[in-house]
Parts: structure tokens; C-alpha cells; sequence
């Protein structure tokens, strides 16, 4: 399957785990935040959980068979317990190729994030590197996430996009 660790780092400062990123790649059609090959949208609002303020990703734009590394920053408005969860969505144009829901501090205990549960208020920054396989199909992908504290409140929402369609890298 996909590995891309991006969405893993969009869900939760970079704490789910490779497993599930392996599952996933992204695209978005109205970004607020873009770069050479992939882009992001916060679609959430001002009293969500978790307030993305930056992502950057290293290759940009990624390539297939290289390591990619992505630094998110951001800042939880209130403490994130165990129990926490993102609902995953993939498309590859209109096909849906995956819909998952995910333990936020399970998958960040199995990657042995930096940023453990409970994630406490405040800043954050997380730096997290993987190996993207060369197989990644040269495609656009979109995904969507609905992220929720333990509670079921509202934690985060990402639209994002990533491009492996064939450049001159």
C-alpha cells in the first residue's frame, strides 16, 4: 500500500504510526497552504482541540523511494487523552481506497512518537521521517480527516493533497 507519513503527522502532531500511513496519500482541491507537490487545508474551526499552525514536509515536493521528513507545529487548546480518535479518509480522484477510523495514542505508542498521551495544552512540534516506497502509484490522492478527543469533540479536520503524478524531480 501508500506510506506516507504526512497524514500521519496532519492527524496528530505527527503521532500516528507508519502502519496506518502506509495506507494512505493525499489531495485537496482548495488549499489554504501549498507546495511544490502537496498542499493542506484546515477545514476545522477556531475552538477545535488542535490549531495546525505549520507543516512542511522535506523533499517538497516527496518522491517515491526517498525518505520524507515532516515537521508539524501547532497548539492543543486543551489536554488529549487517551481515547482520542481520526476518521481517515483516501480518495484517488473519485474512488474511495480507504476509510479507517484510528486510536490517536495507540497509533503514537506504536511509532514511539515524541508526543505521547496524554498530550498536554500548548505549543507543540513534531519532526517525524519515513521511508516512502518507489511503488507509490504516480497519482493525485485526497484525504480527509475528522479527528475527536476522547470525549467526541471536535479535535481537528484536514483536508490534504498530494501529487506523485510524473515531474522533472
Amino acid at each position: 500500500m501508500l506510506r506516507l507519513y504526512l497524514l500521519a503527522a496532519f492527524c496528530f502532531f505527527g503521532v500516528v504510526s507508519a502502519n496506518a500511513a502506509e495506507q494512505i496519500a493525499m489531495q485537496s482541491e482548495a488549499p489554504v497552504h501549498a507546495a511544490a507537490g502537496w498542499e493542506w487545508d484546515d477545514c476545522g474551526e477556531p475552538t477545535d482541540a488542535i490549531q495546525v499552525k505549520s507543516i512542511k514536509v522535506s523533499p517538497d515536493p516527496p518522491r517515491p523511494g526517498e525518505d520524507m521528513t515532516v515537521t508539524v507545529e501547532g497548539t492543543a487548546l486543551e489536554t488529549i487523552e487517551a481515547g482520542a480518535s481520526a476518521d481517515v479518509t483516501v480518495k484517488l480522484g473519485l474512488i474511495k481506497i480507504l476509510s479507517k477510523t484510528f486510536d490517536v495514542c495507540e497509533e503514537a505508542s506504536k511509532a514511539n512518537a515524541s508526543i505521547q498521551c496524554p498530550v498536554e495544552q500548548g505549543d507543540h512540534k513534531v519532526i517525524q521521517t519515513v521511508a516512502l516506497p518507489k511503488e507509490i502509484p504516480p497519482a493525485k490522492f485526497k484525504v480527509h480527516v475528522d479527528g475527536y478527543t476522547h470525549k467526541d469533540d471536535p479535535m481537528l479536520c484536514l483536508d490534504l493533497t498530494i501529487d506523485f503524478m510524473k515531474h522533472l524531480w
